[in-house]
């Protein structure tokens, strides 16, 4: 509760969930930024001007010869027409698009808010328009790294800037979920467990945006084995000891794959004691992530099996906000907080 004027806690709860659709919207459009590889079609910031799109002719060759300057079109794409700019070019303004307006639709009611209510009761919030900002900053450092000596971005930045929508997306969620009446759950599970799987939910963020960064979902496309072996055949194990295995797309391939069956085997952990100890309200919320985790693991074979085909690698995106949002629930539900 933010006050005890529950007109105000129900906007601001519709404020959160309105706001988590949009920040999941453009997590979603930022994967198919990046499967179209559309990522480096603006190469200049732009803060404000960048939220009008071009308009005339002379704006998009203006464009499209500031792209032509980037190694990506010079030994990449050297043979695309302007049609084709446009295509990826969509992808990128659109994305950015969303950005500012994840930003402004943010501000706004929090300056509204924050005359209704206590300004010490919407520090938290405060706290996520800083990161939102940050964000910004995020997406254009992640850029930079891909228009003077690469073709694409740099795999870490990209998976910083994918954690940080995640973050900013959980704590949303977190909030919104504190603005909800619940039964207080008196038999719970020690927090210390679903905090632990959910720090390792992102850490298979990290290692999923790795295999993204570096199109390693397009190599070794067969399940349960890399090929004919289960460990990649072209890297000998000692290597994942190594700090460049964090950028060998085999290496994180496998990684990635084997970090989602450590999460499935933590999980019927979780599963097991909740039904052993009769956990009744604890029922749903199990049973909703699991359902997640199945779906994000046939997702994820899929897109191996498939070479990281732009649907299936979308639907795989898109299931893993699902996956967070619901590990954040049942966090949220074995905590003294609520």
């Amino acid at each position: 509760m933010y006050t005890t004027n529950t007109k105000i806690n129900y906007q601001i709860s519709i404020w959160l969930i309105t706001m988590f659709w949009i920040i999941s919207i453009m997590i979603i459009v930022g994967g198919l930024t990046r499967l179209t590889d559309s990522g480096l079609s603006i190469t200049e910031w732009e803060l404000f001007l960048g939220f009008f799109p071009p308009m005339n002719q002379k704006d998009w060759e203006i464009y499209f010869n500031l792209y032509k300057e980037i190694p990506e079109f010079q030994l990449q794409n050297y043979n695309m027409t302007l049609q084709e700019f446009k295509f990826i070019f969509w992808w990128e303004w659109g994305h950015r698009f969303l950005g500012r307006l994840i930003g402004i639709s943010f501000l706004i009611p929090l300056i509204y808010f924050s005359f209704k209510i206590k300004f010490s009761n919407m520090i938290n919030l405060y706290l996520i328009f800083f990161l939102i900002c940050f964000q910004g900053f995020l997406g254009w450092y992640m850029v930079k790294s891909g228009l003077v000596d690469k073709i694409d971005v740099s795999h870490f930045r990209l998976s910083v800037h994918l954690l940080f929508a995640f973050i900013i997306l959980s704590l949303i969620f977190w909030n919104y979920l504190k603005m909800q009446k619940r039964n207080i759950i008196v038999n719970k599970i020690n927090s210390i467990i679903p905090l632990s799987f959910l720090i390792l939910i992102f850490i298979q963020i990290i290692l999923g945006a790795f295999v993204s960064g570096m199109d390693a979902g397009k190599i070794y496309n067969s399940w349960p084995l890399m090929g004919s072996t289960y460990f990649p055949d072209d890297n000998i194990p000692k290597n994942l000891f190594k700090l460049s295995a964090f950028s060998d797309p085999s290496l994180v391939q496998f990684m990635h794959r084997n970090i989602a069956y450590v999460i499935v085997i933590f999980y019927l952990g979780i599963f097991y004691m909740v039904y052993k100890n009769k956990m009744y309200d604890l029922y749903k919320s199990v049973n909703i992530l699991g359902f997640f985790i199945i779906l994000q693991v046939i997702l994820g074979i899929l897109t191996i099996m498939f070479g990281a085909h732009i649907l299936i690698a979308s639907l795989h995106q898109i299931s893993s906000i699902f996956l967070v949002s619901s590990s954040i629930y049942f966090f949220y539900l074995n905590t003294e907080l609520n």
